[in-house]
């Protein structure tokens, strides 16, 4: 297997073949709760009926019955059926049946692709993807978001900002064509 995060390179490669690689150690198809539970910021669980929290401030989370769950009862929930183990250093997983189903890596991580300044150079970098989504709010162009089908692979160009902002690889909508 390889280490993304040790060649962040393959991330541009639009063959990239997620069978061959692991995202922190862990690969596609590895059970959930492998996922190092130091590593675990927070979750998303279908037994979270409510949540309160934002900016500075810690979140909460409560259950259809207004009862208080710790991030150990939404972990193990995520780990044994469906949801998201949202990591400290911005490496998320997508989690189905109990097993990680796709990455998500934002942050620090993609700096490595600080040296791309423009669309056309991203283009240039990742390859023409499948289809891209142009994300408009209030008439402006906020970003590109690129799908590489074969690497079942989603990458947004951030055109504020001029950087790519996000990488998710693996099963979420869109990943793998129309």
């Amino acid at each position: 297997m390889i280490e993304i995060l040790e060649n962040l390179d393959l991330l541009s490669r639009p063959d990239l073949d997620l069978a061959a690689v692991e995202v922190n150690g862990i690969a596609l198809g590895a059970p959930a709760a492998t996922v190092p539970r130091e590593r675990i910021a927070s979750g998303l669980s279908p037994v979270i009926a409510r949540y309160r929290g934002g900016t500075d401030i810690e979140g909460e989370y409560y259950a259809a019955d207004g009862r208080s769950l710790t991030l150990e009862e939404i972990i193990d929930d995520v780990v044994r059926s469906d949801g998201f183990l949202y990591g400290v250093d911005r490496i998320n997983y997508k989690v189905r049946a109990g097993a990680v189903v796709g990455f998500a890596i934002s942050g620090p991580h993609l700096s490595h692709f600080a040296h791309v300044t423009s669309y056309e150079e991203f283009l240039a970098a990742f390859g023409r993807p499948d289809r891209v989504h142009e994300n408009e709010a209030y008439g402006d162009l906020m970003s590109y978001e690129a799908y590489y089908w074969g690497s079942r692979k989603h990458v947004t160009w951030d055109a504020w900002e001029d950087r790519v902002s996000f990488v998710n690889l693996g099963d979420f909508e869109g990943n793998s064509g129309p």
